[in-house]
């Protein structure tokens, strides 16, 4: 199962050096957010419109070596169970990590399309 994680390119930087992903919100929360590819889009259109310098992270499910929990969240107009990482992310988990560049208006069309 694909789950996708959006990150900045100096903290995907950041992991390959230190060999392990960690978002600010597992030291924030106590995980890490991911989404499902039926979320991907509402989520980068939400939270990180007009962002540049982003890099979407393609990770396999069943590589994870953290906890993968769905979890309930309200008032979403997608399906409201996202996937959350409780722990680090191992790297051979991401199996494909891809620019994210926004449209002019600021907008993202996310192609989840196979390499």
């Amino acid at each position: 199962m694909l789950l996708f994680h959006i990150t900045t390119q100096p903290q995907w930087r950041r992991a390959q050096a230190l060999g392990e992903y960690r978002a600010p919100s597992l030291d924030a929360e106590g995980f890490m957010h991911c989404s499902t590819a039926a979320q991907i889009s509402w989520v980068a259109n939400t939270f990180f419109a007009g962002q540049t310098g982003l890099m979407l992270l393609w990770i396999e499910g069943d590589r994870l070596q953290s906890p993968l929990q769905y979890d309930e969240v309200a008032g979403v107009p997608v399906d409201r169970h996202f996937p959350h990482v409780y722990g680090s992310l191992n790297l051979d988990a991401v199996v494909r990590v891809q620019p994210l560049q926004p449209s002019a208006d600021g907008s993202f069309a996310i192609a989840l399309t196979p390499q």
